[in-house]
């Protein structure tokens, strides 16, 4: 997920984006847990993905006081 595509997307639909790979990152600990995990770097990218789009969320609601 690329930054300059989060920076188009209103507050909303990035809360919404930030539920959705929360819910996916859930799964694939899920799924490393009980070992079906083929491919342990899908986690670390979710994760990374996540703190990027809580930061623009944090970037536009500080440039929106």
């Amino acid at each position: 997920m690329k930054t300059s595509e989060l920076r188009t997307k209103d507050i909303a639909a990035l809360e919404k984006e930030v539920s959705d790979l929360l819910k996916a990152h859930f799964g694939l600990r899920m799924q490393k847990a009980t070992q079906q995990l083929t491919n342990h770097t899908q986690l670390g990218k979710v994760r990374r993905d996540v703190a990027r789009v809580k930061t623009i969320i944090a970037e536009k609601k500080r440039a929106a006081k």
